[in-house]
């Protein structure tokens, strides 16, 4: 009986150690990319992405929103890394402590396109802030994200310099990102400020040409930083890692350095890790 009991207890243990082994292994959570509206509406992601789950075997999900909310998603512990262009705002939210790494990987420039008639006359003035000036004293239309983005905050402050307030019914405002707001601009024969990129992505579709550009105001810098993880948040850090090193690595940089030429004659973003600020 007692030799009977052995071999039972013996049989359940082994089952048991079976099943134990052989149970799936939990899986790391998907790394939260938070990135601008940009980066999606060129196609760049469309790229990068497969290109360093290929590379990594990390699953990313990626949320393209303003900069202004990827950094608040960071904030909260929602996002594991960001992708995003403006610096000022940056710097304070490294200031704070939520970033582990901070570093720059491509710029492209922003551009001020409006209609071919060009009421304000702000074609080929010196720089944007010129430029908002003129729309300004013409009450042209002008069509603003207002989405709190690296976009919107570079208008905002172009605004700034140029010591204008902007209000009435000319200074229109969608809330969206870059591509909706350049076609509710097209619609409108409005003027508004783009990343050269995404209008370059998107110029087929509308009635907008570049009135400035190269402007020395309007340099548009992406950085990707590593957010530091909250406690009692699920997180990837090692993931959001192995992007940062990706993107700003020799094959991650040849990869954004390619992106558009064989579709615009050009490369969309410039590839600059390493390189500054």
């Amino acid at each position: 009986m007692i030799l009977r009991l052995r071999r039972v207890s013996r049989a359940v243990f082994v089952a048991g150690l079976v099943l134990f082994c052989c149970r799936p292994v939990l899986a790391a959570p998907a790394m939260v990319l938070a990135t601008t509206t940009s980066t999606q509406d060129t196609g760049l992601l469309d790229v990068l992405v497969p290109a360093f789950e290929k590379a990594s075997g990390y699953n990313v999900k990626t949320i393209a929103v303003g900069t202004g909310a990827a950094l608040a998603m960071g904030d909260r512990g929602d996002a594991d890394v960001l992708l995003v262009h403006a610096p000022a705002a940056e710097e304070l939210y490294m200031a704070k402590g939520r970033g582990l790494s901070r570093a720059r990987v491509m710029h492209n420039s922003f551009i001020v396109v409006g209609p071919v008639a060009d009421p304000a006359r702000v074609r080929g003035a010196p720089t944007a802030q010129d430029a908002f000036a003129r729309i300004a004293r013409a009450q042209a239309p002008f069509v603003s994200r207002a989405d709190d983005s690296g976009t919107n905050i570079k208008e905002l402050a172009l605004w700034k310099a140029a010591a204008i307030a902007p209000s009435g019914s000319w200074y229109i405002k969608t809330g969206s990102g870059m591509a909706d707001t350049l076609h509710v601009a097209s619609q409108k024969a409005a003027y508004t400020l783009a990343d050269n990129g995404t209008y370059l992505s998107q110029r087929a579709t509308l009635a907008l040409v570049p009135l400035v550009l190269d402007a020395k105001d309007l340099l548009n810098i992406y950085h990707v930083i590593v957010v530091k993880p909250l406690p009692g948040h699920i997180s990837n850090q090692p993931a959001a890692e192995a992007f940062a090193a990706f993107v700003t690595s020799p094959d991650g940089q040849r990869l954004i350095a390619a992106y558009g030429t064989e579709r615009f004659g050009r490369p969309l973003f410039i590839a600059d890790a390493g390189k500054g600020d």
